[in-house]
């Protein structure tokens, strides 16, 4: 994103006092764009989201420190797409094209059908209502939010769970400590998703 915001607009480590986790890539550019007196009204805004994919898809492919799928990930996955009552749908912040690009990497893009994304809303609580209703349109069950549960690893995870009405499972992979995640309200708490069977139990599965 630093690189794409240093290409066209000339400045550069544009995101470095920018919290991230837990964003839609659309919040996170507004306050960019503001912290560096840059209106939202600038043409060359339209031409972020296409330069931060092309970075993206070239960065993508470099080691880094903290790049993989986190323990159980892929288990779990498998043990979810496999049951009959279960319906996977990805709910993120990222742009849709930038989140196809981490998961196609990593062999994950395969099971999520469909999703909702930060290319839609902005705010990010308002991304579980499209993604209930996005599910229905790709031909899965009409559900109510309380028959969701949302995974996720940062509190603002759990604070879309909460203001939607859904369950949440926290797992402290990502930068924030179990004691952050329970803190935020979430109905479980995990340390990772390495046990399948806990995580299934906690799903009511």
């Amino acid at each position: 994103m630093a690189r794409a915001f240093e290409e066209l607009f000339g400045i550069a480590d544009a995101f470095r006092r920018i919290p991230m986790p837990g964003r839609t890539d659309a919040w996170i550019l507004a306050d960019a764009l503001a912290a560096n007196g840059v209106t939202a009204h600038d043409a060359r805004v339209a031409d972020f989201p296409r330069t931060y994919l092309r970075h993206l898809t070239n960065e993508i492919r470099e080691p880094g420190p903290r790049k993989g799928v986190m323990p159980g990930v892929r288990p779990l996955l498998d043990a979810l797409r496999a049951h009959p009552d279960v319906h996977l749908a990805l709910l993120t912040g990222n742009f849709e094209a930038a989140a196809r690009v981490k998961l196609e990497y990593f062999e994950l893009w395969e099971y999520f059908p469909c999703g909702a994304f930060g290319d839609e809303a902005p705010e990010r609580n308002g991304l579980l209502p499209k993604a209930i209703a996005r599910v229905a349109e790709c031909g899965g069950p009409r559900i109510e939010p309380r028959a969701t549960v949302v995974i996720g690893d940062t509190p603002l995870d759990i604070g879309v769970a909460k203001s939607g009405g859904a369950r949440s499972i926290g797992v402290a992979t990502g930068g924030s400590s179990a004691d952050d995640l329970r803190a935020s309200g979430a109905d479980v708490v995990f340390d990772d998703l390495a046990d399948t069977k806990a995580v299934l139990d906690a799903l009511g599965i």
